[in-house]
């Protein structure tokens, strides 16, 4: 550094110093304690980790936050709700006022929106594809919020069936079911006109 520092400068910054060493030691004690607490879900938090744009220390939250007993929740929209990782669904008159989301558990929807984020910008997978396809419509912070309730989804299958893994749909999969909905949508169309389709595919 260039310039004059005080004595006491020089003493304000060494308590400042040993204030962040104290903190690093705090959060050193704290993973340790962490990692002794979910060694016996090494192998569920590994599972979870597959995940794309689930990180270690997501995983972690979210097994902390829900637990490992998803029998509480009939179904993941159970769990999506309970989370408050689903549009609130507000009406009046018939017309939609809000699609806030609630408060709910702010450690476990802070983890996924983040997981949400980072699972944007991972390459060829569903997630990702997920959040381009959504993002034409909605906005990015959004957009995470529906990724996040995805994720929390896939959790839900993974925790409940210890038997199966994660499996990615792929990057491609909106694009196929935006074809085949695109597909009905004009015969449904042409039939209302009056027509009768047949659809016929080349073999490639």
């Amino acid at each position: 550094m260039r310039g004059v520092i005080s004595d006491t400068q020089r003493w304000l910054l060494s308590q400042q110093l040993d204030h962040i060493a104290e903190l690093d030691q705090a959060i050193v004690r704290l993973d340790e304690k962490i990692a002794e607490l979910l060694a016996p879900f090494a192998q569920l938090i590994e599972k979870l980790c597959e995940i794309p744009g689930v990180s270690q220390r997501i995983a972690e939250v979210i097994l902390a936050e829900i637990g490992t007993n998803m029998k509480q929740f009939p179904d993941a929209k159970h769990l999506a709700s309970w989370a408050a990782m689903c549009p609130g669904n507000r009406e009046s008159a018939g017309k939609r006022q809000s699609g806030r989301t609630r408060h709910g558990n702010p450690w476990l929807k802070a983890a996924l929106v983040e997981a949400g984020w980072a699972a944007s910008h991972t390459k060829d997978t569903y997630l990702a594809a997920q959040y381009r396809n959504i993002a034409r419509h909605r906005g990015n912070k959004r957009v995470c919020v529906a990724v996040g309730h995805g994720i929390l989804t896939i959790c839900y299958h993974l925790i409940s069936e210890p038997e199966i893994r994660y499996s990615d749909l792929g990057a491609n999969h909106f694009a196929l079911t935006d074809k085949e909905r695109l597909k009905q949508h004009l015969i449904r169309r042409l039939q209302a006109l009056g027509g009768k389709v047949t659809v016929e595919w080349d073999a490639a």
